[in-house]
């Protein structure tokens, strides 16, 4: 499998709060993005891991970095040019647990394969990139602002936040991090 972190968003959320992006604040002495790469390796040690960044602080150890050829709209984050078939998209703003990240890589489906809650989408598995290409080529033109719900929706057919046994729902292993009060929601929890 390739899991593609996404860490190219503009942040304009974030504000550059703590005086460093949001994907290398650190967890337990780990970026985001290390932590997840780390985890990643874990569990599949043969996984190819590509981290779509402009940024050359977003090298880490044991994944690669790759500029995205485009980067005008919220749903250029899944890459167009590195959907395949056996591809997973992650977020790089997103702190994963242990056991969410195994529910990811050993899930299996048919087409595509959502993860989250009902307030948020915290991966896509892709078994067909194809079919990936044509969902997030159609939100590119009907939402350009759309994020993977909009995916899921243009995918599954249901209306927004009506889910199917296509998207499994992960309730509390994830937290994602695209405000300042996110990140303080969490640390505060901690």
């Amino acid at each position: 499998m390739h899991y593609i972190i996404m860490a190219d968003g503009k942040g304009v959320r974030w504000d550059n709060f703590t005086d460093r992006p949001k994907h290398l604040i650190e967890i337990d002495g780990e970026t985001l993005l290390a932590r997840l790469v780390r985890q990643l390796r874990e569990i599949d040690d043969a996984c190819e891991i590509t981290i779509t960044a402009r940024d050359d602080r977003y090298e880490v150890a044991g994944a690669k970095r790759y500029v995205p050829l485009d980067n005008e709209d919220e749903i250029d984050r899944f890459t167009a040019e590195l959907i395949e078939n056996e591809v997973c998209f992650l977020y790089g703003d997103t702190c994963y647990t242990d056991e969410t990240i195994a529910e990811i890589v050993t899930a299996t489906g048919s087409d595509l394969l959502f993860f989250g809650n009902k307030l948020r989408i915290i991966a896509v598995k892709v078994f067909n990139g194809t079919c990936m290409k044509k969902h997030t080529a159609r939100v590119k033109v009907d939402n350009p602002d759309g994020k993977g719900w909009h995916v899921y929706q243009s995918y599954s057919g249901r209306e927004l936040y009506e889910l199917g046994d296509d998207f499994l729902m992960i309730e509390d292993g994830a937290w994602d991090f695209n405000t300042p009060e996110d990140y303080l929601s969490f640390v505060k929890e901690e």
